[in-house]
């Protein structure tokens, strides 16, 4: 902790500005031997959230661009030490020159989300809200973002503080009941315990119970779309897509390999693919194709079962809503532009949902992302309430969601209330590891070695 670090925090690429971020006791001196302002000013002389503008040179006095120094003092910057940030053009050669002379001056190459860890270490978050950055940075929709930022700001730490703070004041009343007899501490009630215990662990059970539904906003779903040739699989892809990803011909057997395509769908994001119809076939290549179609489907987390409107249903439709028993779907009964000709009853009978849409119209589309929010379960999740979003999380959480119900058992049983207090003990324990108020050095190492350098 006492060492000076320093990494690029922008992005790995050509961009139009580039900073390396410096923080530790020697940041601003580090810096100093790097920078030099127009004004003649040192970074020494100016006060936190404050910027000069200048010049870096390399050690031999060579000047490598035109650079703004900001400048953050401790505790109020984000590791809570002093932090410099050098800003120059965003060219991956001038960005990496500027850091080894950074490096070169003194400072250390900084790990894996040391910046982030420096500031969990220093007060500045807890370990929930510092894991929000990296899913911060990870998200892929709008409704990731949303739950990063709402863990960043501390709203699952105070849901999870309220529930702690429960538990410590039940396990401090028994203790001291337990501990000094002759003080007069009145004894909690079953009741009293009992509703204590019952209301935690619901709370626990809600996370709990929400963590699924955020993971599909988080990770997205494989999801494939499938149904036999020239209904409109390609066209349907397209759409979604929203640019020309598949080959759309009138020729059946016109696609023959899997074509994928990330898209986001009622803000769930989904690597769409396209497969080759479905039919049997003597063209060695088209049966290929139709042979990867079903194995995608087969791994598939999600189908949109597409068939078309204007015919009737056919023995191989029939067939692909047996395939689809075991797999959530929709079906998509696409070309609502043309006369009805398709029988919709079996196909409700098949499917959860049905929608009708014109993928070559571009109509539909909403009736399509309701149908997959309803489900997906996810019409009614609020991303900004505050939820579990870690597998880390997740697991200690459902440990204290057992522990309390170890210590409900034992309330029943009517065992001593010692019993029940080492029950409580180990679900505080899960609590404080959850948000890093008590947690091995391991762990922690564990939750930074996800994060990119210069975070």
């Amino acid at each position: 902790m006492n060492a000076t670090i320093a990494a690029i925090s922008t992005g790995q690429a050509p961009g139009g500005i580039g900073v390396i971020r410096i923080s530790g006791p020697r940041a601003l001196a580090v810096a100093q031997r790097v920078f030099r302002s127009r004004s003649g000013r040192g970074l020494a002389e100016i006060p936190g959230y404050q910027a000069l503008l200048g010049q870096a040179f390399g050690a031999d006095g060579e000047a490598l661009d035109d650079c703004v120094a900001l400048v953050f003092r401790a505790p109020k910057s984000y590791t809570g030490e002093d932090v410099v940030e050098l800003s120059c053009h965003g060219g991956l050669y001038v960005t990496r020159r500027v850091l080894e002379e950074v490096l070169a001056a003194g400072a250390s190459p900084a790990g894996r989300g040391e910046f982030t860890k420096r500031a969990y270490l220093n007060g500045k978050l807890d370990l929930a809200q510092a894991e929000s950055v990296m899913e911060l940075i990870g998200a892929t929709g709008r409704q990731a973002a949303r739950m990063a930022r709402a863990g960043g700001s501390g709203r699952l730490s105070r849901r999870l503080e309220k529930i702690r703070e429960d538990l410590e004041g039940v396990a401090a009343h028994l203790a001291a009941w337990a501990d000094f007899p002759d003080e007069d501490v009145e004894e909690l009630s079953q009741a009293e315990l009992r509703g204590v215990l019952e209301r935690c662990k619901a709370g626990l059970d809600s996370l709990l119970a929400q963590f699924e539904k955020g993971r599909i906003f988080r990770e997205g779903l494989r999801t494939v779309i499938v149904g036999r040739p020239n209904v409109g699989k390609s066209t349907l892809m397209n759409w979604l897509a929203g640019r020309e990803r598949s080959i759309v011909t009138p020729y059946a057997g016109t696609t023959r390999d899997v074509v994928e395509e990330p898209v986001s769908l009622a803000g769930v994001p989904l690597l769409l693919a396209d497969t080759a119809g479905l039919r049997e076939t003597d063209d060695p290549v088209e049966e290929i194709g139709v042979a990867a179609a079903r194995q995608r489907l087969a791994s598939a987390e999600l189908a949109l079962a597409v068939f078309d409107q204007s015919q009737a249903l056919s023995g191989e439709d029939f067939q692909l809503m047996e395939e689809l028993r075991q797999v959530p779907a929709i079906a998509v009964v696409n070309k609502s532009d043309l006369e009805s000709r398709i029988d919709e009853e079996a196909l409700r009978k098949a499917f959860p949902y049905v929608v009708e849409c014109s993928a070559a119209e571009g109509r539909g589309l909403e009736a399509l992302e309701e149908a997959l929010a309803a489900l997906l379960g996810t019409s009614d999740f609020d991303p900004d309430a505050g939820e579990l979003f870690t597998q880390r999380q997740r697991r200690a959480a459902a440990s204290a969601g057992e522990a309390l119900d170890q210590a409900l058992e034992a309330l029943e049983a009517g065992v001593t209330l010692d019993a029940v207090t080492v029950c409580l003990d180990a679900a505080l324990g899960d609590l404080y590891e959850l948000t890093g108020q008590r947690v091995s050095e391991a762990v922690v190492d564990q939750v930074f070695e996800r994060f990119c350098v210069g975070k």
